[in-house]
C-alpha cells in the first residue's frame, strides 16, 4: 500500500510539473513529464491525455494518437478527448477513422461549433453528403461568419447534384473571407461540368490577373463560338507563355474559324516546332496549306502526320486533291484509289468526286 501511495504521490508531482511546462509552452518538458506520470500510474487518463495533447502540440501526431485512444479506453465519451483524436485523424487524412469521434464530439456538445465544423469535414471526405450538409449547417447555425463552413456547406450540396443551390455557398464564403476567393475557381470548374459555360465564363472574368483562369475562359468562349472575345485572351496568354502548344491549337483554330487561314497556318506552323510528333498539329496545318493553296509544303504537313500515325482516308484524299491541283496526273490517279479502298463507303460525298476525277484523269492519261 505504500509503494502505491508512493506512486500516486508521484504520479501526482509529474502531471504537476507538466501542466506548468505546458502552461510556459515548453512542450519537449511536457511530453517527459507526462511520460512519467503514465509510467507511474497507468490507469491516470488525465496524464495520458496530456501527453498526446503536449505531443500534438510538437507536430508529432502519429505518437499522440495511441495516448488519446488510451484515453477513451479509460474514459470512454471524454468530449476533449473525442475531439482532438478526430481533428489529428482527420489532419492525418484519415476521415474514416475521425467520422465517429467527431460525431460523438458533436452529440456530446451541440452547441460547440467546432466538433460540429469537423464532424461535416470527415463526413464530406467519406462522401457522406447528407450529413455533412446537416452538420455544416449545424455550425453555421453556432457562427454565421464562418467561410469555411459556407464553402464546405456548398461543397456537399453540390455532390448532391444540388448546383443552384450551391452557389450562393461558395460565392457568401468569398464574401466572408477574401482567402476563400479562390473558391469560386471550383465553382467556375462545376458549373462547366454541368454544361453552365456562360455562368462559369462570367466567374473566369473575375479573375484576370490569373492566367489558367483566363485560358479556360478563352477555351469556353471558343466553345461557344464567342471568336471576337476568346482571340485577345489567347493573345494575351500565349504573350505569357509562347511555347504553350494547346494555346496555339486553340488559337489556331479560332483563327481558322474566324476563316483568317495564314494567320491560322502560322500558329499551326508554331505547334508543330513546339510537339513535333503531334499528328493533330500536322493535319490542321496541312489543311490551312491546302486552303491557302501552298501545295509543296501543305504536301510535306500531309507526309508528316501520316508518317506518325495510321493510314487514314483523309490524307490519301488530300493528297490526290494537291497532285490533281498541280496536273501530277499519274500519282493523284494512285492517290484517290487508295482512298477509295481505305474509304470503303464511310465518306460518301469525298468517295463521288474522287470517282469522278479518276475519270477525268484516266481519260487525260489515255490520251499521252
Amino acid at each position: 500500500m505504500a509503494l502505491f501511495l508512493a506512486l500516486l504521490l508521484l504520479a501526482a508531482d509529474f502531471n504537476d510539473e507538466g501542466r506548468k511546462a505546458l502552461e510556459a509552452g515548453n512542450y519537449p518538458q511536457a511530453v517527459e513529464s507526462f511520460t512519467r506520470a503514465v509510467e507511474a500510474d497507468a490507469k491516470d487518463y488525465t496524464a495520458y491525455f496530456h501527453l498526446a495533447l503536449a505531443l500534438s502540440l510538437l507536430d508529432r501526431d502519429a505518437e499522440a494518437i495511441p495516448h488519446y485512444r488510451k484515453v477513451l479506453e479509460l474514459k470512454p465519451g471524454l468530449y476533449q478527448a473525442e475531439l482532438n483524436l478526430g481533428m489529428l485523424l482527420l489532419r492525418g487524412k484519415k476521415p474514416g477513422e475521425a467520422a465517429p469521434h467527431l460525431n460523438a464530439a458533436a452529440e456530446l456538445k451541440p452547441g460547440e461549433f467546432r466538433p460540429q465544423f469537423y464532424s461535416a469535414e470527415a463526413l464530406l471526405a467519406t462522401e457522406d453528403y447528407a450529413k455533412a450538409e446537416a452538420r455544416y449547417r449545424a455550425a453555421l447555425a453556432l457562427d454565421a461568419k464562418s467561410a469555411a463552413s459556407e464553402l464546405g456547406l456548398g461543397r456537399a450540396l453540390a455532390r448532391q447534384d444540388r448546383l443552384p443551390e450551391a452557389q450562393e455557398h461558395f460565392r457568401k464564403a468569398a464574401e466572408l473571407d477574401p482567402g476563400y476567393r479562390d473558391a469560386l475557381l471550383e465553382l467556375a470548374e462545376l458549373l462547366e461540368k454541368a454544361g453552365k459555360r456562360a455562368e462559369a465564363i462570367a466567374i473566369y472574368e473575375q479573375f484576370p490577373e490569373n492566367q489558367a483562369a483566363q485560358e479556360r475562359s478563352a477555351g469556353l468562349l471558343v466553345e461557344l463560338k464567342r471568336f471576337d472575345e476568346a482571340a485577345p485572351k489567347l493573345e494575351k496568354a500565349l504573350a505569357a507563355d509562347p511555347k504553350n502548344y494547346d494555346l496555339h491549337m486553340i488559337y489556331g483554330r479560332v483563327l481558322r474559324d474566324q476563316r483568317k487561314f495564314d494567320a491560322a497556318a502560322r500558329q499551326f506552323w508554331t505547334a508543330t516546332q513546339i510537339k513535333g510528333e503531334s499528328r493533330e498539329a500536322w493535319n490542321e496545318l496541312a489543311a490551312m496549306l491546302i486552303l491557302l493553296e501552298n501545295w509543296p509544303q501543305a504536301l510535306a504537313a500531309l507526309d508528316r502526320a501520316q508518317a506518325l500515325g495510321e493510314d487514314m482516308p483523309a490524307h490519301h484524299y488530300f493528297r490526290a486533291l494537291i497532285l490533281d491541283k498541280n496536273k501530277q496526273y499519274k500519282p493523284a490517279l494512285e492517290s484517290y484509289q487508295r482512298f477509295l479502298a481505305s474509304s470503303q463507303g464511310r465518306n460518301p460525298d469525298e468517295e463521288f468526286k474522287a470517282r469522278q476525277r479518276i475519270k477525268v484523269i484516266q481519260k487525260e492519261l489515255s490520251k499521252r
